[in-house]
């Protein structure tokens, strides 16, 4: 068998030659079907085998050397039989399952298992010799992985020949525990398959490597075609071709014509393959009815990307939006990304790039700054305050409808790329909000991330682009943009006075401000606008006279820097009408220069896209100071910095991970409540606290009842003193209704109650009343989750009652949770004080409460299939947290856009895409 670059045994298994009408065969599973990119950068498309690829894995075969076929089958074998071939292509996707890689029409990789026993099934794999290298192999397992783990394998055996290497590795370096023993000149290898964090990470540093090869292969491409340039200055085509010869692009040129010799002074040629030499590039500028006839022309010659500037796709309607898929659809499989279409281009600064694929006809200044943008229009916008600023770029990617090539697939370029200090992004819509996350909380520990989101309030998607609907509560967006340390600012023009800030000027060490200014008014509000931003003014604010010469600023500002507890400064001014600000802003482009504290001045009255102070004006330093036309502008951005700057410094704690959980025990719980109620259900009290104790959550002693005979004898069994409750929560948990009685410590007593209760709530209430042992007293709090087609899995925490049900102070997460994720949930809800010890009410175990939110949230992220979970009330009291109450639903389980596997988004459909 061939693995990454090698080959092992395959498993025998009765054949089932029998096909449906369907040519890929019965029970063909069309979920297990992807793109992925391989470790170059290039794509290729996963799919299970079907009868009709007999040929095709013919070609496969015969192509290999000799050693490939040995390491396969332990024998030569020069071709396969009829027989192997009907057994190999016919398999029932359950006990025997087999995955091709395809690239164009060929069969480039083959992997395979065969079940042996309930949990185990041996596996093999074949790689085309030609293409060894590029990750084939370790992508297969992953997603071979993942059908058995679908069709409850638990653990894959192989035999591999000692010299076969290469194929070990592959075994070794997929992040599983793998044992071995040596037999008759064989290593039996064993491994279990069950996702782990380890085989996780292994995958996410694939995933990343090879994501950011396929940008860098748009971004820095040794040769441009250009497709539906006209001899016209009027066609879009021409206008790309001028840009990138005047933009000094240092690569090959070429334009394709049908008849003209050359485009804007560069050659044409009729046809790509006439170019005579590799295209790494290929920019489409022509009708959309055109565009999949050039695409397969760039399929036949190798092309690497495509940037689609055409429009008349996916944002015209469900025929554009089809056409659009089998423009993605036709580039993957032949190894291809697409950014577009509809896009604005692309724009690399670099010296050994310049690269202009955009409508921007000058290439933007080198700088540090990345920016990603989705629509056309905004882009424009995005490239003008650039240029208005004069603030530098790196590079620039316009997704347009973002079919494939997304945020997400450049954030993991910009993340290694050396010419990048901050990373911009303006997203009109979101696909994959769980690849954002854990993508962007590593990128933004390295660099700053600065986030434009419009339509956060219903996550509206724009036209063009395929996304999932959403249900979660409002504030999951924003507590994903905490979770990841994401800037998160309202508008274009906030983004680029945050990123002035954090790429001109160090990241501030803490909350502690300076304000220095010339005026008192002046100095005054800046002083309130940073008490308004969490910033604590520390020394002043300091307000020299209106008049005041440059040696008192000077002055001012060197006290300012010297005080040993400021850790950055606001310096403002009003200009003399005599002397202008020059003279300031040299004093203040002299005196920063000198320290590492931070700083960004106010020049109340410039206009609002004045560039920075720096050595061009004083001469003194290379670090430009970030100049606002108003107060608040600095302090906000000041603010934004500061707050990035402390959660970057912030340990995040391990993944949480607590002892006791039996996630295979819940699995197959939920397995058998879904078998018994195929379309979902409302577990009973009974079924949820069986699920919650998989993860060793224990609900408190209660039992139902409908008499008050009954009642009285279940508080004998649970033991006095009890409380007594309706047994619909939405009835329990309105306090104004009265559906709890507490405290109740005699028979008596609670007849009476039982009594009451039947009598106002009998109607409302048919399934009876709820008999409960007394908690030890404590705060009550409400522990929420739910399952979003769009996020996946939001876990909501607030205090129970009228703080969460009328002031709506609910704190959101999106698991996987660190420790400090679920430290900062607990003390985000404006109610926190009252858990915490604070303005006089006793402290609480906030550790158990803790691990209660914890416990809910490895639930949550492991069972797709739970769509509800309130835990309600949680009584957290001085010697931990106990349950009270428990709802949870189970649905048929959703396909999360983030998975266990490297996979691209189905185009055309609402998939894994930011």
């Amino acid at each position: 068998m061939t693995g990454d670059d090698a080959t092992t045994s395959v498993g025998t298994g009765t054949p089932d030659p029998g096909q449906a009408a369907d040519p890929r065969g019965a029970g063909y599973p069309e979920r297990w079907e992807a793109d992925v990119v391989l470790r170059d950068g290039a794509t290729a498309h996963l799919r299970p085998i079907t009868p009709v690829d007999a040929d095709r894995l013919q070609r496969l075969h015969v192509g290999q050397s000799a050693e490939s076929v040995y390491f396969r089958f332990f024998a030569p074998m020069p071709r396969l039989s009829e027989a192997d071939l009907t057994r190999f292509t016919h398999v029932d996707h359950v006990d025997r399952v087999a995955l091709v890689a395809t690239i164009g029409e060929d069969i480039v990789g083959v992997g395979r298992y065969d079940r042996v026993d309930d949990q185990s099934a041996e596996v093999a794999f074949t790689i085309s010799d030609q293409h060894h290298g590029r990750g084939l192999g370790s992508v297969l397992l992953e997603h071979l992985a993942a059908a058995a783990w679908e069709n409850r394998v638990r653990r894959f055996v192989a035999d591999v020949l000692p010299t076969n290497r290469k194929m070990l590795a592959v075994f070794r370096d997929a992040g599983y525990e793998v044992t071995h023993h040596y037999d008759d000149g064989v290593l039996s290898l064993r491994f279990d398959i069950e996702p782990t964090h380890t085989q996780r990470a292994v995958m996410e540093a694939r995933e990343h490597h090879g994501e950011s090869r396929s940008v860098q292969a748009l971004l820095s491409p040794r040769s441009v075609a250009v497709f539906g340039a006209d001899a016209g200055p009027e066609s879009l085509g021409y206008r790309i071709l001028t840009d990138l010869a005047t933009g000094g692009f240092t690569g090959q040129l070429h334009a394709v014509h049908p008849t003209a010799a050359e485009v804007a002074g560069v050659p044409a040629h009729p046809d790509l393959g006439d170019i005579g030499a590799p295209v790494d590039l290929a920019v489409l500028a022509v009708p959309a009815e055109q565009a999949l006839d050039v695409v397969h022309a760039c399929a036949r010659h190798g092309v690497r990307g495509l940037v689609v500037l055409s429009t008349g796709f996916g944002e015209t309607g469900p025929e554009g939006l089809a056409l659009q898929g089998e423009l993605v659809r036709t580039a993957r499989a032949n190894g291809m990304r697409v950014l577009g279409p509809c896009s604005w281009g692309v724009i690399n600064t670099a010296e050994e790039v310049r690269l202009n694929v955009s409508l921007s006809p000058e290439l933007p200044r080198p700088g540090r700054l990345a920016l990603f943008c989705q629509s056309g229009a905004l882009s424009v916008s995005v490239l003008g305050e650039a240029r208005r600023r004069d603030l530098g770029l790196s590079s620039f990617v316009s997704a347009g409808n973002r079919a494939d090539v997304s945020g997400n697939d450049c954030s993991q370029y910009w993340e290694e790329d050396p010419a990048t200090d901050a990373v911009g992004l303006y997203l009109e819509s979101f696909g994959n909000p769980r690849k954002f996350a854990r993508i962007v909380r590593r990128l933004g520990r390295r660099k700053p991330v600065i986030v434009v989101k419009s339509g956060t309030t219903r996550f509206a998607a724009v036209p063009g682009h395929a996304v999932r609907e959403t249900r979660a509560p409002r504030g999951a967006f924003d507590a994903l943009m905490r979770q990841c340390g994401c800037i998160h600012v309202e508008n274009v023009h906030q983004l680029f006075d945050v990123a002035q800030l954090v790429i001109q000027q160090p990241l501030p060490e803490g909350p502690r401000v300076a304000v220095v200014a010339n005026s008192t008014a002046l100095a005054a509000l800046i002083a309130d606008a940073c008490a308004d931003w969490g910033l604590d003014v520390v020394h002043g604010p300091v307000a020299v006279a209106d008049q005041a010469d440059p040696s008192d600023f000077r002055d001012a500002l060197v006290a300012a820097f010297a005080h040993p507890r400021v850790q950055s400064v606001v310096a403002a001014f009003i200009p003399s009408l005599t002397a202008g600000a020059a003279p300031m802003r040299a004093v203040l482009a002299e005196v920063s220069g000198t320290t590492r504290i931070p700083v960004v001045a106010c020049l109340l009255g410039a206009d609002r896209d004045t560039p920075g102070t720096g050595a061009s004006e004083a001469g003194t330093q290379a670090r430009p100071v970030p100049t606002f036309a108003t107060p608040e502008e600095a302090v906000r951005a000041l603010a934004a910095a500061t707050r990035y700057g402390a959660w970057r410094r912030r340990d995040p704690g391990p993944w949480v991970d607590p002892p006791g959980q039996d996630p295979r025990a819940a699995e197959q719980f939920v397995a058998g409540v879904l078998a018994a109620h195929p379309g979902g259900t409302l577990l009973t009290d009974e079924q949820a606290g069986e699920l919650l104790a998989c993860y060793g959550l224990s609900l408190w002693p209660s039992e139902r009842v409908s008499t008050a005979d009954e009642a009285v004898a279940a508080a004998q069994r649970l033991g006095w003193p009890v409380a007594v409750k309706v047994g619909v929560p939405q009835l329990r948990h309105r306090p104004d209704l009265g559906g709890v009685r507490r405290d109740i410590a005699r028979a008596r007593h609670l007849r009476q109650n039982v009594a009451q209760l039947h009598e106002r709530f009998g109607p409302l209430d048919p399934g009876g009343l709820v008999v409960q042992r007394m908690a030890p007293p404590g705060v009550a709090c409400a522990v929420r989750s739910v399952e979003d087609p769009l996020f996946g899995p939001v876990v909501s925490f607030g205090l129970s009652g009228d703080a969460s049900d009328l002031l709506g102070d609910i704190a959101h997460r999106i698991p996987p949770l660190t420790t400090r994720d679920v430290r900062e949930l607990v003390r985000s809800v404006r109610a926190a004080p009252r858990l915490l010890g604070q303005d006089g009410f006793p402290a609480v175990h906030v550790g158990a409460l803790e691990e209660v939110i914890a416990r809910v949230s490895c639930l949550a992220d492991d069972r797709p299939e739970v769509a509800e979970l309130e835990l309600n009330p949680v009584l957290v009291g001085e010697s931990g947290a106990h349950v009270l109450g428990a709802r949870i639903r189970v649905l048929p389980p959703p396909v999360r856009a983030d998975s266990h596997r490297r996979v691209l988004s189905l185009p055309g459909r609402p998939g894994p895409r930011v």
